[in-house]
């Protein structure tokens, strides 16, 4: 019985002996790695982010960024402004500094980004009515045009455009500097009967001017104009005159008028306006709408001094660019007023420009797009 205790004993002893062999080796195996990553954990890598990375929990964290680095990527119209700015006589005055414009539209302030007083190249159109009813004039008109043209600066660009009816609306000489080019187009005018379409001409002008070098680049600012000389008594025109007015709205051109009423009838009634009278609230309607002026010579002796007028108008003035704080594309008519402080000694002065701009319409039909005009600005 002792002897068989013993011998239970000892395969007990050398059982206990394998497991803990068993054990200890295995312990032997896997301790080491286990206590590496409790005493010295391994550094986890950055991510490698690629273009379809996904940010994992291990990654290492990200610095706060610094709000003066952000970049925002602004795309924004500037609206541009040619603002005349003029005494209680009518005289230019040229010395108003930026701080005494105010910008409004739609009656809200708007921070003025671009102001220059200095001159800027001039794209112009003479748009010369030769129907019939202008025959007297047509000699005096060719010699203001002439005036007009040699007062040109080298970059300044001109076209003459020519019309009567409808039908007969011709680019006479396109948009050149040569000064020479444009002074035969002239001396080859001539005077042709049919039915005055006044607002077709202006309406095609405007196009041609606004969209002859356009663009949005500071860099490439040109002031653009229209010279009109008519009797001012439209019977034909194919586009009516809110549609002009439309356009205008969504140009930068202004119109100048020299308008030649004087054979038109004086006559009309309690209500009815006379054709003189019709003729000369329309011509001032364009102008006003525009930001550009009306000048009603009595005799065509005055046009030599109209033309050196007109050049130094288009020359004298401000221009001014503002984005606007109401950017939606909704195709509305904006109203824009421009306010400047009393001069020195209470002089008034009296700001001159456009009655406003339509906004674009993105709902509009299509039409082929611009290059974007994007500005990296520093976020403030």
């Amino acid at each position: 019985m002792k002897a068989l205790k013993a011998t239970v004993l000892v395969a007990a002893l050398v059982a206990a002996v394998g497991i803990f062999a068993v054990i200890s080796k295995s312990a032997d195996a896997a301790g080491p790695d286990r206590e590496l990553r409790a005493s010295t954990p391994t550094p986890t890598p950055a991510p490698v982010v690629t273009a379809t990375a996904t940010a994992t929990a291990t990654a290492t964290p990200t610095p706060t960024p610094n709000p003066d680095d952000d970049i925002i990527r602004v795309e924004a119209e500037l609206v541009n402004l040619n603002v005349r700015v003029v005494d209680r006589n009518n005289r230019t005055i040229n010395d108003v500094p930026e701080k005494d414009f105010k910008i409004f539209e739609d009656g809200v302030p708007q921070t003025i980004d671009f102001f220059s007083r200095s001159e800027v190249p001039t794209n112009y159109a003479l748009v010369l009515d030769n129907s019939g009813s202008m025959r007297a004039q047509l000699d005096k008109v060719i010699e203001a045009g002439k005036i007009l043209i040699d007062k040109n600066k080298p970059e300044d660009e001109t076209e003459i455009v020519r019309f009567i009816g409808r039908d007969k609306i011709t680019i006479e000489q396109p948009f050149t500097t040569n000064k020479a080019d444009l002074q035969d187009s002239l001396d080859n005018l001539f005077i042709e009967g049919g039915q005055t379409a006044i607002i077709d001409a202006v309406y095609l002008a405007v196009e041609n001017v606004d969209k002859y070098q356009e663009s949005k680049k500071m860099e490439d600012r040109r002031r653009r104009a229209i010279v009109l000389v008519t009797d001012g008594e439209d019977r034909d025109s194919y586009y009516n005159e809110k549609q002009l007015t439309d356009l205008l709205r969504e140009s930068e051109v202004q119109i100048y008028v020299v308008g030649f009423l004087g054979d038109l009838s004086k006559e009309g009634g309690i209500i009815r306006k006379s054709p003189q009278e019709k003729a000369k609230a329309f011509l001032q309607r364009i102008a006003d709408e525009s930001g550009g002026k009306t000048y009603f010579p009595a005799d065509v002796s005055e046009l030599p001094d109209i033309a050196k007028q007109i050049s130094g108008e288009l020359r004298t003035q401000y221009s001014i660019g503002y984005i606007p704080t109401n950017d939606r594309k909704d195709g509305k008519f904006r109203s824009i007023k421009v306010v400047v402080a009393d001069g020195p000694n209470g002089q008034k002065r009296i700001p001159v420009t456009r009655a406003g701009r339509t906004a674009d319409n993105e709902n509009g039909p299509p039409s082929l797009a611009k290059p974007s005009n994007t500005t990296n600005l520093p976020k403030n």
